[in-house]
């Protein structure tokens, strides 16, 4: 009860930040189930379409820092509304697409655009600033946890759809769902009438202060760089699982479950990663999530895939999955504070997207080369080990020091 009644004057921005964060999330996330289809009525292949993806996440990546930015100039309600409706004008260039360039503009360009301004750094930054330091980590776990439920609506749909009256109108079902994303942008919007913080100097820091003071941070580079394997490693995944079961001769509507359980576990990884970051090293969990899935991933790709395993698989790569979530952003205002948080956090999330860059379209590109995905998957597992190892070391060698509230 104190809890609820501690949160209860922030609740409506909190549930809409969430609800923006799920639509947006679980919408991109389900646009493997489209690739099959796609690339059987157009002149689009594997390669072309994981190229779409990983333009997608290298301009929602290198624009994410410029709208963090301005969320601080402009408001965050401004940023977010803009982004609900790139959103819905990249799906509905998608869903008319006759080529290889409507796949590009429209699920590729102006979808990353979107991302930037409703996705995650920005979802969890307003989630930061409507809340006390002590309940953060909570309140973010939660926020990233309820933010991946759009993958169960937005999954099952599209699969529908898309088998029963083709691939657009899937892509139109997203549309529909992508409306939603306004209605949730305007309420979280009102977090910008709340105090701005000051920065950790006591001063209100001008963006490239803190900006250089981020780069000169040992704890936050070490967290970049292996921020790029999360990134290599979730959108390999989400971007060729699908086309992996489908050689395998898998029923097609198991990709639709997989990604979906992959939403109900993100759940539950949200809320216990966000709880331990309040108790525990933030980078320490962050070393052991990237640990955790490259064992995992290991063990699916090394034996023949069926629903049972690819079910369990789902499972426990979503409980793995969103986790990183609360841990970076709660990581970054540790370090930094409140002010410039969605900047640098998304100053992260670039090396991040270009991982995921690297491994949705270095994934096609293997596969037409070698007409296989175990090189992918066994470069992503090595990588995987490495920056768990990495980031696991230097969080005891050098832990975080939380700037004054």
């Amino acid at each position: 009860m104190g809890l609820m009644k501690e949160l209860r004057p922030t609740l409506p921005i909190l549930v809409a930040a969430a609800v923006m964060l799920s639509l947006s999330g679980g919408i991109r996330q389900s646009f493997g189930l489209i690739m099959p289809p796609l690339t059987r009525d157009i002149a689009v292949s594997v390669s072309d379409f994981a190229l779409a993806m990983s333009v997608q996440n290298l301009a929602w990546g290198f624009l994410q820092p410029v709208a963090g930015a301005l969320a601080v100039r402009v408001g965050f309600r401004p940023v977010m509304l803009v982004g609900s409706l790139l959103y819905i004008a990249g799906m509905l260039t998608f869903a008319l697409a006759d080529g290889m360039l409507g796949v590009m503009l429209g699920a590729g360009v102006l979808i990353g655009l979107a991302l930037a301004c409703t996705a995650t750094a920005i979802a969890l930054a307003v989630g930061s600033r409507a809340v006390t330091s002590h309940l953060r980590s909570l309140v973010l776990g939660a926020i990233t946890a309820s933010g991946s439920l759009g993958a169960l609506l937005s999954a099952p749909l599209g699969q529908m759809l898309a088998v029963d009256f083709g691939w657009r109108a899937g892509v139109l079902g997203f549309l529909v769902l992508a409306l939603g994303m306004l209605p949730a942008s305007w309420i979280a919007g009102r977090v910008d009438r709340l105090p701005l913080p000051a920065g950790p100097t006591g001063k209100r820091d001008s963006a490239k202060a803190a900006l250089l003071r981020a780069l000169r941070t040992p704890s936050f580079m070490v967290m970049t760089a292996a921020y790029f394997v999360c990134g290599m490693q979730l959108l390999f995944i989400a971007t060729h699982l699908p086309s992996y079961l489908a050689i395998c001769g898998m029923d097609p509507a198991l990709s639709a479950q997989a990604l979906a359980v992959i939403g109900l576990f993100n759940v539950f990884g949200g809320l216990f990663f966000g709880w331990a970051g309040g108790r525990w090293s933030k980078l320490a969990l962050l070393g052991g999530i990237y640990l955790g899935r490259s064992i995992v991933l290991a063990w699916y790709f090394l034996l023949p895939p069926t629903p049972s395993t690819t079910l369990a698989f789902a499972a426990l790569m979503g409980f793995l999955w969103l986790g990183v979530g609360p841990l970076v952003a709660g990581s970054v205002a540790e370090m930094f504070g409140l002010r410039w948080q969605a900047m640098i956090q998304g100053v992260a999330f670039m090396s991040h997207q270009i991982g995921s860059f690297v491994g949705a379209f270095g994934g096609g590109l293997i596969f037409d080369l070698l007409g296989s995905y175990d090189l992918a998957w066994r470069v992503g597992v090595a990588v995987g080990l490495l920056a768990g190892l990495a980031q696991v070391s230097f969080a005891m060698l050098r832990p975080v020091r939380p700037v004054p509230a």
